[in-house]
């Protein structure tokens, strides 16, 4: 690559990895083919700056979550302070759309909410001391719980019915 576009092939293929995505996720994203991919990962063609930008960008916007979710998780154990935490994963992209809708421009893959999830995970282990369980959202299950508990849909409803699941 040229010294002007910042990653080399090693360096795309491992930002694609610690994203969580395929060589096919990657194409979506950014626009381009799979052979694009697979030819940037190989070293066979540089990597178009936009493309690394989109990458790196989604990557800050990940490392940003899991800041502000573990300075969160911090000032809130000041108050409360617990060990266990559960965390809502998406088990399919629809069921992601669903829930989150908000998050579609930032993070337009479940994958990347899940990496952001997985890293808020480790972060809190390490970090806060904290047991983080990722718990995948069973969404006839979650509806059950709103209407036993008379709650309306929001992230705090999910939260508490993701702390449920870990008893």
């Amino acid at each position: 690559m040229s010294k002007n576009t910042g990653l080399n092939a090693i360096e795309m293929q491992y930002l694609r990895l610690s994203l969580g995505l395929t060589t096919e996720q990657v194409a979506s994203i950014t626009s381009t083919t799979h052979q694009d991919v697979l030819a940037w990962e190989a070293g066979e063609t540089d990597t178009p700056v936009p493309v690394q930008k989109k990458l790196l960008d989604i990557d800050d916007i990940i490392e940003m979550q899991v800041l502000n979710t573990t300075d969160g998780i911090e000032e809130l154990f000041k108050k409360e302070p617990k060990r266990r935490l559960a965390f809502v994963v998406y088990p399919t992209q629809a069921v992601y759309t669903q829930y989150n809708p908000e998050f579609l421009s930032t993070l337009p893959l479940t994958e990347l909410y899940s990496t952001a999830a997985w890293r808020i995970k480790k972060e809190c282990k390490l970090v806060l001391e904290v047991d983080v369980s990722l718990v995948a959202l069973d969404a006839e299950a979650y509806k059950a719980y709103r209407a036993d508990n008379g709650m309306s849909e929001s992230r705090e409803s999910r939260a508490k019915w993701a702390a449920t699941q870990l008893v």
